[in-house]
């Protein structure tokens, strides 16, 4: 009884191996898991892409809204005169 266990189970694993080969085998597998790498990369791109976009547009709409505050209002005028010292 175990001998034709062991028996069905060499045909199964050389059929299985025979339906891999035929479906294209390691180099079919090789050629699909470089496209997905591919596609990957790019999508990763793209939404780098956006997010480097939208932070962008963020700041410059956080910037446009703020006013000078004092202290750059401060040290953009005019440095003191001599003349104000003792």
């Amino acid at each position: 009884m175990e001998i034709l266990t062991l028996s069905i189970a060499i045909v199964a694993l050389v059929i299985a191996v025979m339906a891999f080969q035929r479906t294209g085998g390691i180099h079919d597998l090789r050629k699909q898991m470089e496209d997905l790498s591919s596609k990957s990369d790019q999508a990763t791109k793209g939404a780098r892409d956006m997010t480097a976009d939208a932070l962008s547009r963020l700041e410059t709409f956080i910037r446009g809204q703020q006013k000078p505050s004092s202290e750059e209002e401060h040290s953009q005028s005019q440095p003191p005169t001599m003349e104000n010292k003792p």
